[in-house]
């Protein structure tokens, strides 16, 4: 797809641990977590609270927000804020 990752924090210490950039100029937010409930909901908070926080006068808002995570069997599109929710063993093949 030949687009790059950067990671992100601002000066109030609001990070991303990846923002996945392409050459057409769309972009993504992830957060990564290891698994577990709390964590998925600590990961989609920060991603919300980022993107609003984005100057949409400026440059497009995200395509995507994404909570990476390190265990569950599925991926899914939380319906109250539209975070994806994607394992890291649905990345392969």
């Amino acid at each position: 797809m030949k687009g790059t990752v950067y990671h992100y924090r601002d000066k109030n210490n609001l990070e991303c641990d990846a923002v996945i950039h392409l050459r057409n100029g769309k972009y993504g937010l992830v957060e990564i977590k290891i698994g577990g409930h709390d964590l998925i909901e600590e990961g989609a908070s920060t991603l919300t609270e980022l993107s609003r926080k984005i100057d949409t006068d400026r440059m497009n808002p995200p395509s995507f927000l994404m909570v990476m995570t390190g265990v569950g069997n599925y991926a899914y599109r939380r319906p109250q804020d539209n975070v994806l929710v994607v394992p890291a063993g649905c990345l392969k093949d």
